[in-house]
């Protein structure tokens, strides 16, 4: 049977192994992804039939957006891998950027339905408020300081104490 002490470092193993394999899986997708984006956007320039003060324009916004909250998803795995802790605040970041990426890029049919609006502009807000506290909370959390804030380079400027108390 195993101890309890022995089943957490499996587990915990497990966790770090699975991170890995994630964020190895993330970035062969994000290669891919970036690559198609390239050659995409090559295609798409050298045509000139394509709107992108339009609907062109919106796709590619959607593409680019998609790439960096993978990349943040990314970050997030490998700061748990660094910090061995989920840190909330990118986590935060991630999703207020995925959110953003909704109102930024909504499709036509969707803004004719006020209720999607206003659960995304909700969503936003809340993350953002979120967002706020957690940065704001860790600003006030600093830990204190331990060394002088300045050097001073010609060494103590306070006068000698000869030490014992007088002569």
């Amino acid at each position: 049977m195993l101890s309890d002490q022995a089943f957490l470092r499996g587990i915990t193993r497990f966790e770090r192994s699975l991170a890995k394999v994630l964020s190895l899986l993330l970035t062969v997708v994000l290669v891919v992804a970036a690559l198609q984006l390239a050659l995409g956007l090559g295609v798409d320039l050298l045509d000139l039939r394509v709107d992108w003060s339009g609907e062109g324009l919106i796709r590619l916004l959607d593409q680019v957006l998609v790439l960096l909250i993978a990349l943040e998803v990314l970050q997030n795995l490998t700061a748990y891998l660094r910090d061995n802790v989920v840190q909330i605040e990118l986590v935060l970041a991630t999703a207020l950027t995925a959110v953003s990426r909704k109102l930024i890029v909504m499709p036509p049919g969707v803004q004719k339905n006020p209720s999607d609006l206003l659960g995304l502009g909700f969503a936003a807000v809340a993350l953002a408020a979120s967002y706020w506290l957690v940065r704001n909370t860790q600003i006030n959390r600093q830990p204190p300081r331990t060394a002088p804030t300045t050097a001073c380079l010609d060494g103590d400027p306070s006068p000698p104490r000869d030490g014992g108390g007088g002569a």
